[in-house]
């Protein structure tokens, strides 16, 4: 097979040029990461001023340990994402009523500066949930926070054990077509108006659990229904 010379000299820019775009691809990517390494870095330090300060406080709540646990774990998620490290499930068992009833006083500080009521009615015995705490302590505290950030009046989380799987519910009366002072101070805290990644959590967690999530609007309000299986034993 004869090979044009001038083909190959056209072929020789050509794979430099790609060469070239793949090296600034990867300076790009490198500097990148340096930059959310460094942040990650920047971090961490007031979460470690936090856990010092929580740990040395004697009126420090299991409530404000267990959001700052959260922050810690996402920022660990966070470092491994960035590093190309894997992420798997750390299971584990645990009683669910303390779980459910600590997620929602994680919240009340949140609710009670947005004037917001927030309530927890507890249906059936207390159980055993067997997953991953952290990812589906995300779950729950996305489910509240998605109420207080684009539900309106009160918020009502509903817990009940039946049979086999626990069955958790977060209703309020359903979005705002206004803004309100809720919307304007949620603002400071809620990220740069990106929507849907919360729920987004919520399905990974029930799908790694074997549950299931279901969201509904009506006239009423807004409906989140969390189901998940229960471990063997009683909390």
């Amino acid at each position: 097979m004869t090979i044009e010379l001038s083909a190959v000299a056209a072929g020789v820019p050509m794979a430099a040029s790609f060469a070239m775009a793949g090296g600034f691809v990867a300076l790009r990517e490198g500097r990148r990461r340096s930059g959310l390494n460094a942040a990650m870095h920047e971090l961490r330090r007031p979460l470690q001023v936090l856990c010092f300060s929580l740990s040395s406080s004697a009126g420090a709540g299991s409530a404000y340990e267990a959001s700052l646990e959260l922050a810690v774990a996402a920022v660990e998620r966070l470092d491994r994402e960035i590093n190309g490290e894997r992420t798997g499930m750390e299971v584990a068992s645990f009683p669910v009523r303390s779980f459910v009833e600590t997620a929602v006083d994680r919240w009340r500080p949140a609710a009670e500066n947005l004037r917001r009521a927030l309530d927890l009615r507890w249906s059936g015995d207390d159980a055993v949930l067997r997953g991953d705490r952290i990812a589906l302590a995300q779950a729950v505290d996305n489910l509240i926070s998605n109420s207080l950030q684009h539900g309106s009046g009160a918020i009502d989380v509903t817990a009940c054990v039946d049979g086999s799987v626990l069955r958790l519910t977060v209703r309020d009366q359903g979005p705002v077509a206004a803004p309100t002072a809720s919307r304007v101070a949620w603002k400071r805290f809620g990220g740069r108006n990106r929507h849907g990644h919360g729920l987004a959590v919520v399905r990974q967690a029930a799908a790694r659990h074997g549950g299931s999530f279901r969201l509904g609007r009506s006239e009423a309000g807004t409906e989140a229904r969390l189901i998940l299986p229960l471990g063997e034993g009683r909390g």
